[in-house]
């Protein structure tokens, strides 16, 4: 059986503040096949998310242009839990929830040149948009604390939002991981920020990409299929590196290994005809369950 992809791009997103190099900054592995078609792996380190974005856009066209279907990973949440959309009073009338998220985003959070962005602003007033108090983002650091926006985890039980989305709660019961909440913008392990920051350049990438899908929103619970990817070049999806053990190699950072073994083992999972099953997002969910993950939250490739 054919694979699936020609080509696996896997981001390490960060959400640095200012340009940053090495360990914990922006990290995109790159697995293409050479002039014989063999496979081969390297990585870049670029110091802001205007560089990255802008390096993905010119390596896809590339590999596009050619004919490769690309498989682009990101490592941050592309969904919100459900209800997100909806307590912040978008249109999902004419949109589907996470369509309005991104776009929602997308409107708010502008990288500048130098990585500074006003999320910290921008989380405290989608607090108050959703709550008026500091619910549901958190984590702020002492100089951006305000009324709608506090440094400490508020109390998640019986909120109208759910503090973990489907997939995390997912993993935490299989003892696969130890996710963090969307919610958590800072402190030792958090991906909020990095969702916050990311969400903006996966929604122009994909306005930039007509043939590109977002998974698993624009496909639906199924396994992918070559039929379900004739019209489509690109198909972004979210990644959870850190669910592999792998060790960095000589000279690698952890980050690196990490983009490193991730596109490693879709391309494995593709080779062997695998990888269309790891795009189903069954996991004995109700159809409830299934319908929010598909209209909202998202899932992890692979989980």
């Amino acid at each position: 059986m054919p694979a699936l992809f020609d080509a696996y791009i896997m981001a390490d997103w960060s959400a640095a503040t200012k340009p940053a190099l090495g360990p914990n900054s922006i990290w995109i592995g790159i697995l293409a096949k050479d002039a014989r078609l063999k496979l081969q792996f390297r990585s870049v380190n670029i110091d802001t998310r205007l560089k990255a974005r802008a390096f993905i856009e010119d390596m896809v066209a590339k590999l596009t242009k050619r004919g490769d279907k690309v498989l682009l990973g990101f490592d941050f949440s592309l969904g919100y839990p459900a209800g997100t959309a909806a307590a912040l009073g978008l249109d999902t009338a004419s949109q589907a929830p996470w369509q309005a998220m991104h776009a929602h985003l997308a409107g708010k959070l502008k990288d500048k040149a130098d990585n500074s962005n006003a999320r910290y602003a921008i989380a405290a007033g989608l607090n108050y948009a959703i709550s008026k108090g500091p619910f549901p983002f958190w984590g702020a650091p002492a100089r951006d604390v305000v009324s709608t926006l506090a440094a400490t985890r508020p109390d998640y039980s019986g909120a109208p939002l759910a503090e973990f989305r489907l997939c995390e709660t997912y993993l935490k019961e299989k003892k696969a991981g130890q996710p963090k909440s969307v919610w958590q913008l800072a402190y030792a392990g958090s991906v909020g920020s990095q969702t916050l920051t990311g969400l903006p350049h996966v929604h122009a990438l994909r306005q930039l990409w007509p043939t590109s899908r977002v998974w698993p929103f624009e496909f639906g619970d199924a396994p992918i299929t070559a039929g379900s990817l004739e019209d489509v070049s690109v198909v972004m999806a979210e990644i959870y590196p850190s669910i592999l053990k792998v060790k960095p190699e000589k000279g690698e950072v952890a980050d690196e290994a990490q983009v490193r073994g991730i596109a490693r083992h879709y391309a494995d999972l593709d080779e062997k005809g695998l990888l269309g099953a790891s795009f189903s997002t069954g996991k004995s969910l109700s159809p409830e369950q299934i319908g929010a993950v598909l209209a909202e939250e998202g899932w992890i490739l692979g989980v």
